[in-house]
């Protein structure tokens, strides 16, 4: 019989933190604490597995789960000595979610499920309290009947508002006890009338429901979203966690809160968190109330006036340091922690390795190798390169004068400006015009996924640390300040008012993660510098890795960036991104168009000394490293002209005449030219082209040999072969030039010919190939292309119905498909090295700064990636982090 339901509690659990796949991050750490011996609420958690099964079968549970799910509720009941549903003795519970992958916020939670008008009273009573029980009944109204009715949650927020402003009251903990029973009453009420059925009080109707609505969850939008940006298979499924409820809303002596062990924002050691008292776990994080600091030293940071849980609770902080301590020790990580206290008795609901910046990641691995927690190889396999990107960006210019609109708390650093927008939807539209937008909200809710994705920095007016939007905005690297309390957001009119001022959508403002200011218009931004923490784990990942990391460039600034981000070459220089300069596109057209060799070689002639001039700059940057450089590679038609007044610019250069240029374009325009007449296939027709580069490569070698006494080394790469004869015929005419050279300059030009594999028949055939080339770089950009059978210029118009309808996991251009293409790959490497033992294999596509794609790159044997200059620094470390896996 297969075991769907795994208890934990009272100091023993059935599983642990091992068992994560199956338990999901929530159950097992749940399980683990418990058998820890620490203050676990006990309960009994539906697997992954269940969920799995549910999907598999539509929406349909396993036979034999109900019975288990009733015998862990029977055991449940005994360990805290209630009874569900019991109107004397009700055991109330909490049903959450827990993937194995942490997705905060995205998936759906009831809280206080048990509670009827019968079971109210006795809570009333059990608890001395009418009041709480009231609060925590009308919580648990418009919790179910958004999670699990589809009544929204807006329906109760204002009626709750409404009856507040009737009576003058700010806060909920104003109301009575009568009063919630006028609320919980309209709160019936509106529920009856958006169903036409009354809410459901039967509490193992009420316990289906909710974990109906919970494995629901799995497949609502916001959780598709959130995998699709994290790369969290559907397929892992969420498991549901049932546990017995601890209330925080019972008076002053009760509280909750969430915590981390260490700052996610800096890294910085020492306790960082927030707690409501009086209060239940949703009014943190949702940022319903403004919360108080955790810590005393906190508190005097924010210039808090309200006291710290370190002052107004100290017993119970201490207990909670203690666990802090005991929890980093052993996960030996961060930790985010949700705890409550429940009349002065401390309970912990949560801990999960905590969500940071890129900064915090950096400074919290470096930090804990020096304090001896975790080795340098465990340091690098701690910080997900892809987040390495918030780091190489810039941040607000010291010297400018700032125009502050409003000040909040800095929920997630790094800077940005964009156009002002207060819908998610918007933001996301806008972004895809290629408007850089900051997203406004009085708060973010999960639905909100999508536009905080799409905005450059989220502005939230409510809303703690911990809140929706800055736990989201710092897994995502977006700048935010959130409880941004000056700003009033008027959404009817698409304004924000703040210091007398009124800002339109559309209007520029700046936002400061770092210091939570808000700023009038576009504020100059400086590039970070890549040391400390940055530069001490870049050191430990090149330790780790066997392949080298180069760069695709061919303008000096972005060579030279490279070069300061740690590109060890050049993998990819396309030559023809050189002929685009509007002194340059001239003499090309005229080359291109010329009806003969003669006039050929006369406009390459103007050609020559740019090009030569373009590898020496590149050659003096990169020294002695390897420079690999395509010959040209253009589909004609990007260097045609196409307007009268290109054609009259030609005629004007050339002394040709306008009517010979046009009849001379329309020849040698083509219906596919990105399978024309382009690469190699140029050589061949026109080899006088590839001779005037081959030139210019070399004479640049000499030129910067004679000046600097650097040998530099050149990669000839000859593009879109598909035959081992293409390769020898060029291969011939390149090695002429570089004996004419020699005997020219007296200087040897170091090189090595080789080509690019981008065609499945150059795959195919790599054997036959390799005996003409000394290297092989795949171009996976049109190898893809090639094998699918896609543009790449147009595939976004259905690429993304492919994904909805999970036909391809992830978009093939960006991330590579390691079954095909990757097949390919491995098949061109091993057919190649048995032809020339050696050979030497690299990635130049964009795939090249694809961490997926370059675990990849390892498995298959290559020995170089490369990717755009910025980032070359998430390759080195994707590239450590591969090496150290294969070696586990």
């Amino acid at each position: 019989m297969t075991k769907w339901v795994y208890a934990f509690g009272g100091g023993s659990a059935d599983g642990d933190r091992e068992d994560r796949n199956l338990l999901g991050g929530k159950g097992a750490n749940l399980a683990e604490m418990a058998k820890l011996g620490l203050p676990v609420p006990p309960g009994f958690t539906l697997t992954t597995a269940v969920c799995t099964a549910f999907y598999e079968n539509d929406r349909s549970y396993p036979s034999d789960l109900n019975d288990q799910v009733e015998d862990a509720l029977a055991a449940l009941e005994a360990k805290v000595d209630k009874k569900f549903g019991d109107p004397s003795n009700p055991l109330l519970v909490s049903v959450r979610s827990g993937a194995r992958a942490s997705m905060p916020g995205m998936m759906d939670t009831v809280l206080n499920l048990g509670l009827n008008d019968e079971t109210t009273e006795g809570l009333a009573k059990l608890s001395g309290d009418r009041r709480f029980a009231l609060d925590s009944y009308r919580r648990f109204i418009t919790m179910y009947s958004d999670v699990v009715l589809g009544v929204p949650h807006s329906t109760f927020e204002e009626i709750l508002e409404t009856f507040k402003e009737e009576r003058d009251y700010s806060l909920d903990t104003e109301i009575s006890a009568e009063e919630w029973e006028e609320v919980i009453a309209e709160y019936k009420a509106a529920v009856k009338r958006a169903l036409d059925f009354p809410f459901p009080t039967d509490p193992r109707d009420q316990l289906w429901g909710a974990i109906g609505a919970v494995f629901g969850s799995w497949m609502n939008d916001r959780a598709n979203t959130y995998r699709r940006m994290y790369d969290i298979p559907s397929s892992w499924g969420t498991a549901v966690n049932i546990q017995a409820m601890v209330f925080g809303n019972m008076g002053d002596t009760s509280a909750t809160g969430v915590a981390f062990t260490r700052d996610p924002s800096t890294g910085e050691k020492g306790y960082y968190g927030e707690f409501l008292i009086n209060a239940q776990g949703e009014d943190v994080v949702a940022g319903i109330r403004t919360p108080q600091c955790l810590t005393e030293a906190m508190r005097i940071k924010m210039n808090d006036h309200l006291p710290s849980m370190e002052t107004a609770m100290p017993d119970v902080f201490a207990q909670l340091t203690e666990v802090f301590d005991n929890l980093e020790t052993h996960y030996r990580d961060m930790q985010d922690i949700e705890f409550t206290v429940e009349q002065g008795r401390l309970w912990m609901l949560q801990t999960r390795n905590g969500k940071r910046t890129t900064k915090a990641a950096l400074k919290i691995a470096v930090d804990m190798v020096a304090e001896k927690l975790i080795s340098e190889d465990e340091a690098v396999l701690r910080v997900d390169p892809t987040q390495l990107d918030q780091l190489l960006h810039p941040t607000i210019d010291e010297s400018y004068t700032r125009d502050v609109l409003a000040k909040g708390l800095p929920a997630s650093p790094g800077a940005a400006s964009g156009a002002v927008v207060f819908d998610a939807d918007e933001a996301e539209t806008r972004a895809a015009q290629g408007e850089k937008v900051i997203l406004v909200r009085v708060e973010t809710s999960p639905e909100d996924i999508h536009g905080m994705h799409a905005a450059q920095a989220i502005v939230t007016a409510r809303g703690g640390m911990t809140s929706h939007a800055a736990v989201v905005a710092r897994g995502m690297g977006r700048p935010c300040v959130s409880g941004a309390g000056e700003i009033r957001i008027d959404t009817e009119a698409l304004t924000f008012t703040t210091r007398g001022r009124v800002i339109k959508d559309g209007d520029t403002i700046t936002v400061d993660g770092a210091t939570g200011e808000v700023l009038m218009g576009e504020a100059p931004m400086i590039k970070p510098e890549m040391t400390g923490d940055f530069a001490a784990l870049m050191e430990w990942a090149d330790k780790a890795r066997r392949m080298t990391v180069r760069t695709n460039a061919e303008t000096p600034a972005d060579v030279q960036t490279a070069k300061e981000f740690g590109a060890e070459g050049i993998g990819l220089c396309r030559t023809e991104h050189m002929f685009f300069d509007a002194d340059r596109i001239a003499a090309v057209r005229e080359m291109i168009l010329a009806e003969d060799q003669m006039g050929r070689v006369a406009a390459l002639a103007k050609i020559l000394p740019m090009q030569r001039d373009d590898f020496a700059q590149i050659f003096r940057i990169m020294e002695d490293r390897p420079c690999t450089i395509r010959l040209l590679d253009p589909p004609l038609h990007e260097f045609l002209p196409h307007t009268e007044e290109d054609v009259h610019a030609v005629a004007e250069a050339t002394g040709l005449p306008v009517e010979g240029l046009w009849q001379r374009a329309k020849d040698l325009s083509e219906s596919n030219p990105m399978l024309g007449h382009r690469g190699c296939r140029l050589g061949i027709t026109f080899p006088e082209i590839y001779e005037m580069q081959a030139r210019a490569i070399f004479e640049a070698q000499a030129l910067v040999e004679k000046e600097t006494g650097v040998k530099p080394v050149a990669e000839v790469m000859i593009p879109l072969v598909a035959t081992a004869k293409e390769l020898e015929i060029l291969k011939v005419r390149v090695e002429a030039v570089a004996d004419d050279v020699d005997r020219e300059t007296g200087v040897k030009p170091q090189y090595l010919i080789g080509t690019m594999i981008e065609l499945p028949r150059a795959a195919l055939r790599a054997g036959d190939i390799a005996k003409h080339g000394e290297f092989f770089s795949f171009g996976t950009n049109d190898l893809t292309q090639t094998t699918f059978g896609l543009s790449r210029d147009d595939a976004g118009k259905f690429l993304g119905d492919y994904l909805e309808a999970g036909i391809f996991e992830k978009d093939p251009f960006v991330s590579l498909d390691q079954d095909g293409v990757g097949d390919l790959v491995k098949i061109a490497a091993e057919r190649g090295r048995a032809a020339r033992p050696g050979l030497k294999l690299g990635i130049c596509g964009e795939h090249g700064g694809d961490p997926a794609s370059i675990h990849f790159c390892e498995s298959a044997g290559l020995d170089y990636v490369s990717c755009s200059p910025y980032r070359v620094p998430i390759a080195r470390l994707a590239a450590a982090q591969a090496a150290l896996k294969a070696q586990a």
